[in-house]
C-alpha cells in the first residue's frame, strides 16, 4: 500500500506534542481501519500464542497417557512447561513471528520439567518426552504464526500502535509498518516527544507504544521512556518497544529478548509491576494492609495504651502528635505518632532533632519504634500502605522535588510505614538522592513477594537493634557498634 493513498475527507488530528496525520511522511490510511480490528488484534495478541502452547501440550499428554498409562504425570507435565514457557516470556506476542528466534528457551521450557517426573518415567521416555513436546511447541508455533501474518495482510487481527519520537524516525517507522501489513501493527498516531506526550488519537485502541530514540538522544532518553512507560500504564495497558538507533545496541542483549518491525531492531521494555499488575496486584496489597493493620491495631494496643500515658505525664503534653505528610499520588493526609519531643522549633520544616533534645523515654519509643505504631490507623483508613516510600511533609517535597532527580517519582505509589529505602539504612540525616533511587527500585519491581522480604528485614532489624542496645546495657556491646546499625521506620524526626 503506497503511502500515497490517502483516506479523504479524514480530518487532521494534531494538537501540542503531535505529528499531523496530514504531514506526507505519515500514511494516513489508519483511518480507514475500524477500531474493533485493532482491538481483536489485542485480544488475539494475548491469546495467541498460549492457545498454541495448549494444543501442543495436549499433544504430549495424550502420548505420555499412552506410554505411560499416567495422565496425572502428564498433566502435571504439561502443567509445569507451560508455567516455563510464561516466565521465560515466551507468551508474549512478538511483532516479528520468526519462531526460530525463540527455538532454544522453548525447547529449555519442554526439557527442565522432565526432571520432576523422572521417578514416574524411564531415561528412554523422558528424552522422548523433551523431544516430542518441543518439536509439537515449535510446530504448533508456526502454525499459529503463519496464520496471523495472513490474517494481518487482509487487515485482520491488527493492533493498534501509538510511536512517539523525533518526529522524523518515527514517521520512518509508521512508514515501515504500513508497508509491511504482515507486521500486523497500524500507526495510529505520532507524538512528539521532545514537546510532551499527550493523549492518543481518538477512538482507536491502542496495545503497542514504540519509542522512536535518535541516536544522540543522551540524558533524554530516561525521560522520553518514563513518560511513554507512564502513558502505556495509566492510559493504554499497552506494551512498550524502544526503536533505537544506538549503534550495536541491538547487537549486546541477548537475541531472544529482542523484537523487530522489518529489520529494525526493538527492545520490548519490562512494564512496571505496579500499574501492570493492577488492579489484582493492589487489591491484593490492599486486602493484606487492611488484614495485618488491624490484627497489629489490637495486639499492640495494650503497649500503645501504656506508652501513651507515659508520655502524657513526661512531657505533660497531648500524647498523640499529628502532622501532614504527602502519602502519594499527590494527596496529603495527616498521620499520628506518640509524641517523643517536647517544644521545639517548627515541626513542618525541621529536619533533624538536636541531640540531647530528646529524653529517655522518646528514646526508648524510637528505638523500639513505639512511636510509629499509631500509624496502623493511617495503613487502615487507607492513607498509607505498610510497605512504601516513607511519607514526607509537603515543605520537603517541593523541596527535594526541584533538587533531587527522580525524587518526585516515589509520589507513583503509597506511602508506608517501612519501605525499601529504610531496610538499607537511608533514614535521618542519610543521601536523600539514594532514597529516591532505592524507593524508584521498589516501586519499578514491586511484588508482593517483594513487601514480604521488607517487612521480615524491617522486624530482624528492629529486633537485633534492640538487642544490641541491650547488650550495651550490658557491658557487652560498644556503642561504635551501635552507631553503624541501620535505623528503620522513621525517615526523620522533626517536631516529633
Amino acid at each position: 500500500m503506497s503511502v500515497s493513498q490517502y483516506v479523504h475527507g479524514a480530518p487532521d488530528v494534531a494538537g501540542p506534542g503531535r505529528v499531523p496525520l496530514g504531514s506526507p511522511a505519515l500514511p494516513r490510511t489508519v483511518k480507514a481501519r475500524s477500531a474493533y480490528r485493532t482491538s481483536t488484534g489485542a485480544i488475539a495478541a494475548a491469546a495467541a500464542m498460549p492457545l498454541a502452547d495448549v494444543v501442543a501440550l495436549g499433544a504430549a499428554v495424550i502420548w505420555v497417557t499412552m506410554s505411560t498409562g499416567s495422565p496425572g504425570t502428564a498433566a502435571a507435565y504439561a502443567a509445569l512447561v507451560f508455567v516455563a514457557l510464561s516466565a521465560c516470556g515466551l507468551h508474549r506476542l512478538r511483532i516479528c513471528l520468526r519462531v526460530a528466534d525463540q527455538a532454544g528457551r522453548i525447547a529449555l521450557a519442554a526439557v527442565v520439567p522432565v526432571v520432576a517426573v523422572l521417578p514416574w518415567v524411564t531415561a528412554g521416555q523422558a528424552l522422548r518426552l523433551a523431544i516430542l513436546t518441543t518439536g509439537l511447541l515449535i510446530a504448533a508455533r508456526v502454525t499459529v504464526s503463519a496464520a496471523l501474518r495472513a490474517a494481518h495482510r487482509r487487515g485482520r487481527l491488527t493492533e493498534g500502535a501509538l510511536l512517539t519520537g523525533d518526529g522524523p524516525a518515527a514517521c520512518e517507522l509508521a512508514t515501515l509498518l504500513e508497508g509491511h501489513p504482515e507486521l500486523g501493527l497500524i500507526p495510529v498516531d505520532v507524538l512528539d516527544s521532545r514537546i510532551g506526550l499527550g493523549a492518543p488519537a481518538a477512538g482507536h485502541s491502542i496495545s503497542r507504544v514504540i519509542v522512536c530514540a535518535p541516536g544522540d538522544a543522551g540524558a533524554e532518553l530516561d525521560s522520553v521512556l518514563r513518560g511513554a512507560r507512564v502513558l502505556a500504564d495509566r492510559a493504554l495497558a499497552a506494551d512498550v518497544c524502544l526503536a533505537t538507533s544506538l549503534p550495536g545496541l541491538g547487537a549486546a542483549l541477548p537475541g531472544g529478548r529482542l523484537d523487530e518491525a522489518w529489520g529494525v531492531p526493538l527492545i520490548p521494555l519490562r512494564r512496571s509491576p505496579w500499574a501492570a499488575q493492577a488492579p489484582l496486584g493492589r487489591a491484593v496489597k490492599r486486602a493484606f494492609d487492611v488484614l495485618a493493620a488491624a490484627v497489629l491495631l489490637v495486639v499492640t494496643a495494650p503497649l500503645v495504651a501504656v506508652a501513651a500515658l507515659a508520655v502524657r505525664l513526661t512531657l505533660r503534653r497531648p500524647a498523640l502528635f499529628r502532622q501532614v505528610r504527602a502519602v502519594g499520588h499527590g494527596k496529603l493526609a495527616e498521620i499520628v505518632k506518640l509524641r517523643t519531643l517536647g517544644r521545639h522549633g517548627d515541626p513542618d520544616t525541621s529536619w533533624s532533632v538536636p541531640a540531647g533534645q530528646c529524653g529517655a523515654l522518646g528514646r526508648v519509643l524510637r528505638v523500639t519504634h513505639i512511636d510509629e505504631l499509631p500509624q496502623l490507623v493511617s495503613v487502615l483508613r487507607g492513607d498509607m500502605s505498610l510497605v512504601g516510600p516513607r511519607p514526607e511533609r509537603p515543605h520537603f517535597v517541593r523541596q527535594f522535588g526541584e533538587a533531587v532527580p527522580g525524587y518526585l517519582g516515589r509520589q507513583r505509589m503509597p506511602a508506608g510505614l517501612t519501605g525499601w529505602a529504610q531496610v538499607h539504612g537511608l533514614n535521618g540525616d542519610t543521601s536523600i538522592s539514594d532514597r529516591a533511587r532505592f524507593d524508584n527500585y521498589y516501586i519499578e519491581h514491586w511484588s508482593f513477594w517483594l513487601d514480604l522480604v521488607v517487612l521480615g528485614r524491617t522486624v530482624s532489624s528492629i529486633a537485633a537493634d534492640a538487642g544490641r542496645r541491650l547488650l550495651i546495657t550490658m557491658g557487652l556491646f560498644t556503642r561504635n557498634h551501635l552507631l553503624t546499625s541501620n535505623h528503620l521506620l522513621t525517615s526523620n524526626h522533626g517536631g516529633k
